[in-house]
């Protein structure tokens, strides 16, 4: 794990052998189910270190506030769309004491996350298999977290529908993109508006090894999110916010 070391270095960050040794036990674990159930694209030993485990960590320079957090035991964050755990997990590894919920609608997928979280022995983890415009509406998560994390989920005027209604207000979400992100931003502005988001910054980041920087999209819950929102499932996609 020297790549994943050295970056998170760069970062500002300090990976204590802990957690490298649950990145090394988390990508082989990836890379043995992979086999079977093609969680990823991204393979190899140093591109994982880089754009799975790194990228995910680089979420902790989009707020100050997120530093603050992830350490206490009340904290609440919900990773939407969280495939194969990212950014969420790498995240839980470096910060065990928040409370994670992994969101995911693949089937494949949330079997993995119940088995990698079991083999990295991480607590107040929970796994859901479900459509994030259903669990929206489930008043156990509608409204009920601090954090919401997404990466590669949809574009920002679609994703603020899946994720906002899970934000309590004066919580955030934390959208990673890539050098689209200005455009994503304007392109979403009424739908922020209607529910109850206001962007709060845009970071760059750039990490060793990626020729594009990376940006992470901060957005504000400043106003609770109309009840008929998230719409029923797939017509954010077919028909996003304008």
């Amino acid at each position: 794990m020297k790549l994943l070391s050295e970056g998170a270095h760069r970062l500002g960050l300090t990976l204590s052998p802990r957690c490298l040794k649950a990145f090394q036990t988390y990508y082989e674990e990836l890379i043995a189910w992979n086999e079977r159930f093609n969680l990823t694209a991204i393979t190899d030993y140093e591109q994982v270190q880089v754009r799975h485990f790194l990228d995910s960590l680089s979420c902790l320079l989009s707020d100050e506030s997120l530093l603050t957090s992830l350490g206490r035991l009340s904290t609440r964050v919900i990773d939407v769309g969280a495939g194969a755990g990212f950014p969420g997990l790498p995240l839980k590894i470096m910060y065990p004491q928040f409370r994670l919920t992994l969101l995911e609608a693949t089937g494949k997928k949330t079997t993995f996350l119940d088995h990698v979280v079991g083999e990295l022995g991480l607590k107040d983890v929970t796994v859901i298999k479900a459509r994030a415009e259903e669990l929206g509406h489930d008043t156990r998560h509608r409204e009920r977290y601090d954090v919401a994390l997404a990466r590669a989920v949809a574009e920002l005027p679609v994703l603020v529908e899946y994720a906002l209604p899970f934000c309590r207000r004066n919580g955030i979400l934390v959208a990673q993109k890539g050098d689209e992100a200005q455009a994503e931003v304007t392109a979403a502005q009424q739908a922020m508006a209607i529910l109850g988001g206001r962007l709060r910054r845009i970071v760059t980041v750039e990490l060793p090894g990626l020729a594009q920087p990376r940006s992470l999209v901060v957005i504000e819950k400043a106003a609770l999110t109309p009840e008929k929102y998230p719409r029923r499932p797939g017509i954010p996609g077919k028909r996003p916010l304008k």
